[in-house]
């Protein structure tokens, strides 16, 4: 995939952009590298795409996608940065007013961190189902807001509704049949493959706070990924576990190099605190011998 390479936005703590670094560009690519399995061949709508980076790859993966988003100017950026990726383009709309688009015209939709944004979330929700063919899939993400918001303590200005994972079932419900819920957060693992072919099945093994061994994540949800069908049937296997990584292991890059610097500050700090206690060493015998020098004179005057 090639693109050409426009000014870039600024990060403002929200928008998120491919030059973003650590946990969110791993949690915002997860999503679509999952979301790229199910997209392969088909006609795929990213919701609120932002950026268009997401757009991109699942059309890189063999998707035809149309990315919209509410911003003249984040598509305007879109069109420009990936002008040169076939089976892609990109129109200015709002994610809860897609009226124009016809009934059935999509096999997947994708919308990742787009509900917690919107005040009309059950019309966003609803207007994705009359989007999608009668066997179509959406792919949806929010965040948990029990531990995203509440545990921390945390307010994040740009989200208009938060959900729990109950309220988020329960206002997909109404519009699919099943669904099939996804936690996600970027955690630390030790991974065991197959070297020599791709994996036909996954375990996950955790250490309980007890010491106990537990066969599944027992970590909490930062997030949850929804995968929305009609039908049972059409649903991702039960159990499933996706993992996502990069070769270049940029997470990894990007800690040791902080790792570097806090280990080159403190050992600068070391250092200064040594020669400060040098230096004071040396006040102390310079004051000790000028009072010295001082108690002689008046004694010789």
């Amino acid at each position: 995939m090639t693109v050409s390479d426009p000014p870039i936005f600024a990060f403002t703590g929200e928008r998120f952009t491919p030059e973003c670094v650590r946990e969110i560009w791993y949690e915002h690519l997860h999503r679509y590298a999952y979301a790229a399995r199910f997209c392969a061949g088909k006609r795929v709508l990213d919701a609120a795409c932002g950026e268009g980076y997401g757009s991109a790859l699942l059309a890189a993966a063999g998707a035809n996608v149309l990315g919209v988003d509410i911003s003249t100017e984040v598509i305007a950026h879109a069109q420009q940065r990936y002008a040169d990726v076939a089976r892609l383009r990109f129109a200015t709309g709002d994610a809860t007013a897609l009226d124009d688009l016809p009934s059935g015209s999509f096999d997947v939709i994708v919308s990742f961190e787009t509900l917690e944004h919107v005040e009309q979330q059950a019309r966003l929700v609803a207007g994705f189902r009359r989007l999608l063919s009668a066997d179509g899939l959406l792919l949806i993400s929010s965040p948990d807001k029990r531990t995203y918001s509440d545990l921390r303590g945390y307010q994040n200005e740009f989200h208009v509704r938060e959900l729990y994972r109950e309220q988020l079932e329960v206002l997909l419900r109404h519009e699919f049949a099943a669904l099939r819920v996804y936690a996600q957060k970027l955690v630390f693992q030790s991974v065991l493959w197959d070297p020599d072919c791709a994996p036909s099945n996954a375990a996950a093994t955790t250490l309980a706070f007890d010491g106990t061994l537990v066969d599944r994540p027992v970590y909490e949800a930062l997030y949850f990924l929804v995968v929305c069908a009609a039908h049972e049937r059409y649903l991702p296997a039960v159990g499933a576990v996706h993992l996502f990584g990069d070769a270049r292991e940029s997470v990894y890059e990007h800690y040791n190099e902080e790792i570097r610097r806090h280990i080159a500050a403190g050992e600068k700090l070391f250092a200064q605190d040594r020669e400060i206690a040098q230096l004071r060493a040396q006040l102390a015998r310079a004051e000790a011998l000028l009072a010295e020098q001082q108690h002689h004179q008046g004694r010789n005057s």
